[in-house]
């Protein structure tokens, strides 16, 4: 009798399944973050006497950590409870989105979306085109963390294939190829702030263009597109068909089914009234007098009200058609309906909402220790006192920004902290400015998906357990891990390659230091 040989596992294989097992083995997600919280606390107050020689170059004062086992904090954190759960900024994002596509979505109208759009889209170019649009969804915001990737979910199991690979294939577009874009977003003139002040120290005349990287982030785009695809179709979606059975009787998930005739002119209805308002938009916007620019006649700007209503906007524009879907189909009958869809979208966040509440907590006290912040600048002093070759130094800031972010996400912070170490070093070796922002950019993007202290990481984990229930931050770091290694082997070779032949990153800014080729 013949048996069939297996397979041999391979070492990918055997590496993600012990950071599956070893992730998943941790606490529910909320008690994590509760037991990060209280060992923060213990750490901050064994740090705090400690005096580790650090200068917070964002204030020119002493950095040290603070001890948060005191009587003061406990009061202050005590006080400031509420306010910290509510302003927890993915909260507010995602329930308010959440309303509006929560009608869309019952009401049958992204349902008729999926089966119109897969009609259509041949199946091989599924994954480039999802990844396309989740990159370019960085220009509104957050939207892709609450659009984009539950959507990527939606879209592969509509399409018979594993929507957990959807999911992180959405997530890879949207956070780990975070800075790339081909589109100007708010962050582009947010980071250049702090570069231009970095360079000024060497340089008081210096002025950087806002864009200074908008031609390397839009190349970088077609390098996340082709991994994040490469991966998905070849390593991951094999892995978890392997590995990771869906769950059966899901509700409230779309099938590959034709739409009836009545849907089909529901849907255009629907879709009509959803590009006139995205038309009425626009003309509401283009006036250089508009409401929805900033003083100064921007439109992405952090401070035009455009910018600042892109969520509610999601909800209007899913809201209405939604709505209007819902009765010409013939799913609602009464209003009442419509608030039944809305309060069963709400029902589907309880537990995200609960562990929201614990990782606001935590984030907020680990950002007031400072733990972080000496880690990012004692990181940059010791690369610095490496002395190594401008280009190693280059690779090593994308190495060291990468490790960094694991402990703290906000991209501005961690240049606020140490672009005034990086960016004069090496103004001396030659480099301009724009290029060692490129490296760091790089570095910001490929470990947000695989850290649990980005705020929206628990938002994935409840879009997976809607297919797998059983799936926990191990389950989902162990899936992101390739895309993040790749993503950081690729696109820092790319960055080379783009350095040595001497291709513009972006709009010309007002100095002449050279770019020295490796």
């Amino acid at each position: 009798m013949s048996t069939i040989e297996q397979k041999p596992r391979t070492f990918l294989d055997r590496f993600l399944d012990l950071i599956e097992r070893a992730g998943n083995k941790l606490p529910d997600p909320a008690m994590l973050f509760l037991s990060l919280m209280l060992l923060t606390w213990v750490l901050s107050a064994l740090l705090a006497p400690i005096d580790f020689g650090a200068v917070d170059p964002r204030s020119g004062g002493e950095l040290r950590v603070q001890n948060l086992l005191t009587g003061t904090f406990l009061a202050s954190f005590l006080a400031n409870m509420t306010s910290v759960f509510i302003n927890f900024p993915p909260l507010g994002v995602v329930l308010l989105a959440m309303l509006g596509v929560g009608v869309a979505e019952h009401s049958g109208f992204i349902n008729a979306g999926l089966k119109f759009l897969l009609g259509v889209t041949p199946k091989m170019l599924l994954t480039p085109i999802l990844v396309l649009v989740a990159n370019v969804s960085h220009t509104a915001a957050d939207a892709g963390y609450v659009l984009v990737i539950p959507l990527g979910g939606v879209i592969f199991y509509a399409a018979g294939r594993h929507p957990l690979a959807g999911i992180a294939a959405a997530f890879a577009g949207v956070s780990g190829g975070f800075s790339a874009n081909f589109i100007p977003s708010s962050i582009d003139p947010l980071i250049q702030s702090f570069t231009q002040s970095a360079a000024q120290i060497i340089d008081p005349e210096i002025v950087l263009n806002p864009l200074n990287n908008i031609f390397f982030t839009g190349l970088s785009s077609l390098v996340v597109i082709a991994v994040v695809w490469f991966l998905t179709d070849r390593v991951i979606e094999p892995r978890l068909n392997k590995n990771i059975q869906v769950d059966t009787n899901l509700e409230d998930v779309p099938k590959m089914e034709s739409l009836t005739e009545k849907e089909g002119k529901a849907f255009w209805v629907a879709f009509g009234v959803m590009a006139i308002c995205l038309v009425g938009l626009f003309f509401w916007a283009y006036p250089n007098d508009s409401a929805l620019r900033d003083p100064v006649g921007e439109l992405t700007s952090r401070d035009a009200p455009l910018m600042k209503s892109i969520v509610p906007l999601i909800f209007v524009v899913f809201w209405i058609p939604g709505l209007i879907f819902g009765f010409a189909s013939g799913t609602y009958k009464t209003m009442k309906d419509m608030i039944a869809s809305m309060s069963k979208s709400m029902g589907s966040m309880a537990y995200y909402i609960v562990m929201a509440f614990f990782c606001a907590l935590f984030i907020d006290s680990f950002s007031k220790s400072n733990i972080g912040a000496l880690t990012a600048l004692k990181g940059a002093d010791f690369l610095q006192s490496m002395n190594l070759p401008a280009q190693i130094t280059i690779v090593g800031i994308v190495i060291l920004t990468s490790l960094v972010n694991l402990l703290v996400g906000s991209a501005s912070a961690k240049w606020a902290l140490i672009s005034p170490i990086f960016v004069p070093m090496l103004m001396q070796l030659g480099i301009s400015p724009d290029l060692t922002q490129a490296a760091y950019r790089v570095g910001d993007s490929v470990s947000n998906i695989i850290t649990p202290l980005l705020p929206y990481f628990p938002l994935i984990v409840v879009f997976c357990q809607r297919y797998v229930k059983s799936t926990g931050i191990g389950t989902l770091v162990s899936i992101m891990v390739p895309y993040s290694i790749m993503l950081l082997v690729t696109w820092t070779l790319f960055l080379l390659l783009y350095w040595t032949l001497g291709i513009p990153l972006g709009l010309q800014s007002t100095y002449e230091y050279m770019l020295v080729k490796p």
